[in-house]
């Protein structure tokens, strides 16, 4: 398995729940994760739960079941509030919002009590695939031999390049600015701002104390700027918005607390494997987080593939294209969906929002 993150933890975890040995490489020094906070809609959750860590998240996280839409005036007037759909069924909330690297933590532990075998600091020199399985060689001069490789390293994913497949990461035009921050009791489930200053101005409880709140602005190099003037940067946006982002606007002081990323996406088409290496989540899939389902997107590949995995005795064509068959065109409707919004936003066309939004919750109610 080539990367902790939701994607590698959650087939490590569900294969070796089976009784699979797993090794599982990140290059990062530890569990810690990039980021503020994290979206999981009712369709992760169902996949969370099934890796036996819902407990532990219900009790980090917080949960909601409904999405407010404001205005960009000066009372952050409440235009509607929508009852959001439980993808994953009426037995789990619709979203839990959480700190992200406790959910990295959580499930890397989960991991190592079933018995994966987790390395941090390291990765890969060479993957030498056969007929039988694939010999690879890591950074540190170790080597093994494994029937399946695992790609569920990221956006700028090696295994993909290592491959060899061509897949253009296109820059969405929008960039987003996220603050880790204390929750005012102002808030208590996800509200979206549109149109101001901002294209989206928009904030999720990840916990009884905490939450994180963003902006999205045009794409613009923001690498020159000091913590300390990212910090100003995202306190003056925020200026335009009310109600609970006057809350929020307050606790706002923190410069170690703010990060700024550009949306990309990419979709691989046709099959994700090569032979016994398959590339899963946002190495074969990424969009810009409009739809809060990146990680959602993940977590239901691991379950398909550990689902395939563990029940056929072979990699043949027949696995692979129940796999490629179950996950292609979902994965699909996500990614356009979630670009579809950014286009709406960019072009200031007052798009079907709500109604996209519910045919996605529809498609996604149904397992993967």
């Amino acid at each position: 398995m080539v990367g902790g993150g939701a994607a590698g933890a959650a087939v490590a975890i569900l294969l070796a729940e089976g009784g699979v040995s797993v090794d599982l490489i990140d290059i990062k020094p530890d569990i810690g994760a990039l980021g503020s906070g994290i979206t999981l809609q009712g369709n992760a959750l169902r996949v969370l739960r099934r890796l036996g860590i819902w407990e532990q998240l219900s009790e980090q996280g917080y949960a909601f079941d409904t999405l407010g839409l404001r205005a960009p005036d000066p009372n952050g007037t409440l235009i509607a509030e929508l009852d959001d759909i439980r993808t994953g069924g009426a037995d789990l909330p619709a979203t839990l919002g959480m700190y992200r690297p406790d959910l990295a933590r959580i499930m890397l532990t989960r991991a190592e009590a079933v018995g994966v075998k987790v390395r941090f600091g390291t990765t890969y020199t060479v993957l030498d695939q056969d007929g039988d399985g694939v010999s690879v060689t890591f950074a540190d001069g170790t080597a093994g031999r494994y029937d399946l490789v695992v790609g569920a390293d990221g956006i700028r994913s090696w295994t993909r390049r290592t491959l060899g497949i061509p897949l253009e990461t296109a820059n969405v035009g929008m960039g987003i600015w996220r603050a880790f921050t204390a929750r005012p009791e102002s808030v208590t489930r996800t509200d979206l701002y549109y149109g101001g200053p901002s294209y989206i101005a928009g904030y999720c409880p990840t916990g009884a104390d905490t939450l994180y709140a963003y902006l999205v602005e045009d794409a613009q190099d923001r690498s020159t700027l000091t913590p300390e003037q990212s910090l100003d940067v995202m306190r003056g946006l925020a200026q335009a918005y009310h109600g609970p982002w006057d809350d929020i606007r307050a606790t706002l002081t923190d410069p170690s607390r703010i990060n700024y990323t550009w949306f990309e996406s990419h979709l691989l088409d046709g099959p994700w494997h090569r032979g016994r290496v398959v590339l899963i989540g946002d190495a074969a899939h990424a969009c810009p987080p409009t739809l809060a389902q990146g990680a959602a997107q993940a977590l239901e590949d691991a379950s398909v593939l550990a689902e395939l995995l563990l029940r056929e005795s072979a990699l043949g064509d027949d696995l692979w294209q129940e796999f490629t068959g179950r996950r292609y065109e979902r994965a699909k409707a996500v990614v356009e969906g979630s670009l579809q919004l950014c286009r709406w936003l960019l072009a200031h066309e007052r798009g079907d929002v709500p109604g996209l939004m519910g045919r996605i919750s529809h498609l996604l109610m149904n397992p993967a």
